[in-house]
């Protein structure tokens, strides 16, 4: 995909779901082509509303959502989707199809019949040995699962990568592992990455740019340096001290 396709533009975007409540509120900006922006929030704070609507899982109230410079609503759905991976918490393995067809199942759909060299490629991609493709899902671990979900985002060879709270679910250690392994893919592959995530540490360790979200709105966009700075504002602050006080707890314990 052309650099200039891979970036993703918020114009004044709301969402109102029936009620009123309103869960994104006018946010505006744009995720430069290449980047990895980590969204961070408390629960309810918009941000995988505001995610779901670069892949059209949720239609904005009001603005516009663009990737590159054409509106997301411009072409079908299926077609924008094969250009952007999608990785959420809860995986969505088929249970009754092998780790093969999962991650093959975006490439069949597009039209293509011989894939499994590719699906080789993809298990190769995300630390996951050949074997791996004859397995039934319920045969893998939680990390493991969530690598297939990885390989099958890829699959299609998409510019854009969408995460929604992917590590949620895991262990510490699988969690740090698979973390790594995601940022390492980014960089390999020259993705643009947003993360959803509502542990600060995470996204200050994974993202170039870290935004907070709180009730609907952007209130803190920096880099994770300038928010350990200080100068992301309160809300960023408040998130930001939780695994400062933690590293200070720890380094208590060790002295």
């Amino acid at each position: 995909m052309p650099e200039q396709s891979r970036s993703v533009t918020f114009k004044n975007v709301s969402k109102v779901w029936p009620g009123g409540v309103r869960a994104v509120d006018g946010v505006s900006l744009e995720v430069a082509a290449g980047s990895f922006v980590a969204l961070v929030g408390a629960s309810g704070s918009g941000k995988s509303t505001l995610l779901k609507m670069v892949n059209r899982l949720i239609v904005p109230s009001e603005g516009a959502v663009l990737v590159g410079e054409a509106p997301v609503d411009a072409g079908p759905a299926p077609a924008l989707r094969r250009r952007i991976g999608y990785v959420f918490q809860n995986v969505g393995l088929f249970p009754h199809m092998r780790v093969g067809e999962n991650i093959a199942i975006g490439l069949r759909l597009a039209g293509e019949k011989e894939t499994a060299a590719r699906v080789l490629e993809l298990l190769d991609l995300v630390e996951l040995p050949p074997e791996t493709a004859g397995r039934m899902p319920d045969a893998l671990s939680g990390g493991q699962r969530q690598r297939v979900g990885v390989a099958r985002a890829l699959a299609t060879g998409p510019g854009i990568l969408l995460m929604d709270e992917p590590f949620g679910a895991l262990d510490p250690v699988t969690r740090d592992g698979l973390g790594k392994a995601i940022r390492a893919l980014h960089d390999r592959m020259g993705l643009t990455t947003i993360l959803v995530t509502h542990d600060m540490a995470e996204a200050l360790l994974l993202a170039d740019r870290v935004l907070v979200m709180e009730k609907g709105r952007i209130v803190a966009d920096a880099t994770p340096r300038e928010l350990l700075a200080g100068k992301g504002g309160a809300a960023a602050d408040a998130l930001v001290a939780v695994p400062r006080e933690q590293a200070h707890r720890l380094a208590e314990l060790e002295a």
